[in-house]
């Protein structure tokens, strides 16, 4: 029902809000949850692969699966066009797999293509080093590999059965149901990039929700479901303080965190301290739901704090601006506060964990071992916990 950029028009980033009304479909959920959503393929995408492999793609077909140990009689639902398959069911973006790659060989007319995409799918030291290379670094997939290998004409009905099955991408839900009961808010990162080939590529999910603008004349149906996330629940008591550190778009189930804490508020009931470091690269740009934040903030609903990486001469981020405020978090821990990280695994969620170790050996006056088994007990009681991703 909603679909707006969070960033403003000279950001380099697009970073969207959509809002998913699920009030007829009697769908619940908790803050916390994810929300997996089922994609549609590139409708460009599919055109060009129909084209190059001369198929008719309003064609109505069937695949039957003749494994006698498969209880499926179809890979996905049949009778179905082309269009359909390719929109929907089969993954034509993830770069090929050499299983696939080799049984398409056998297709190529040219001996030295043929010869090539085999050396490709060789367990040789050599062969998995140009695999590596020119499928996995440079992102090649389906389409892009039959443009390269030009004699290469494999019958669709054995790509479709050789094509791993298009899956639903999961976002940490924006919202709270305390206060959005009807609607699943998602907050999304538009992927787009050139690869090592100059290509131009981008995420299934986010390029194909990004056109979805709803209109009072045009609404969308899209196929979700909620998976619940145990392992990220705010705390039973609301008394209890949380520490939340979510920069870009980590903030998204903090939005619906708060959103929770100042319903129950609302409601008259006591709730603990709220305090959030967020980060992003520039405030004036990429400062997502900056209004609300700060709206929050002056309401006395969290305590905010902020680093904006590339607004100063020296970069700051959220592990610094925790240093920064470290007495407050070990204070808040040792009053049994509840501490959440979302985002970036790699080095965001590394580079926290890291510092809250810092922080209780320092605060909290405690030998490194101590500190970092006073983390531990927390992630064994699920007062520390991550919705993290690489």
């Amino acid at each position: 029902t909603v679909n707006q950029n969070l960033c403003s028009e000279d950001s380099d980033r697009v970073v969207f809000h959509c809002e998913i009304d699920i009030g007829k479909a009697k769908m619940k959920y908790d803050a916390g949850d994810h929300v997996a959503i089922y994609p549609e393929n590139n409708p460009k995408m599919v055109k060009d692969l129909a084209e190059r492999l001369d198929v008719e793609l309003d064609q109505v077909f069937s695949l039957d699966c003749v494994d006698e140990f498969t209880s499926k009689k179809h890979p996905f639902p049949c009778p179905t066009t082309y269009r359909t398959a390719l929109t929907h069911y089969v993954d034509i973006n993830t770069p090929i797999r050499t299983n696939v790659l080799r049984d398409l060989a056998q297709y190529a007319t040219d001996e030295n293509e043929k010869e090539f995409l085999n050396k490709l799918t060789s367990n040789t030291v050599e062969g998995k080093n140009q695999y590596n290379n020119w499928v996995v670094k440079d992102q090649r997939h389906l389409l892009q590999i039959l443009e390269d290998c030009p004699s290469l004409q494999p019958p669709i009905d054995h790509i479709l059965e050789l094509m791993p099955r298009l899956q639903a991408r999961y976002y940490s839900i924006a919202s709270s149901p305390k206060e959005n009961p009807k609607s699943i808010h998602v907050c999304a990162a538009l992927v787009k990039y050139t690869t090592n080939s100059g290509r131009q590529a981008e995420g299934v999910c986010t390029s194909w929700l990004q056109k979805l603008t709803p209109s009072e004349m045009d609404e969308y149906t899209i196929p979700v479901f909620v998976r619940r996330n145990q392992g990220f629940r705010l705390p039973r008591r609301a008394a209890t303080p949380i520490i939340m550190v979510g920069p870009g778009t980590g903030l998204a189930p903090f939005r619906g965190f708060i959103q929770h804490r100042a319903a129950l508020r609302a409601e008259g009931k006591e709730v603990g301290e709220n305090v959030l470091f967020f980060g992003c690269r520039h405030q004036d740009k990429d400062f997502l739901y900056s209004d609300e934040l700060y709206q929050y903030a002056d309401d006395g609903i969290i305590q905010l704090y902020t680093a904006f990486s590339r607004d100063t001469e020296k970069k700051v981020y959220v592990q610094n601006i925790m240093e920064d405020n470290g007495y407050l978090i070990w204070e808040l821990l040792e009053q049994g506060a509840h501490f959440y990280v979302c985002g970036d695994a790699r080095h965001m969620a590394r580079d926290v964990h890291q510092q809250l170790i810092d922080i209780i050996q320092l605060h909290g006056k405690r030998e490194r071992k101590v500190a970092e088994a006073y983390v531990v007990s927390m992630e064994n009681s699920f007062r520390y916990q991550k919705d993290v991703w690489s």
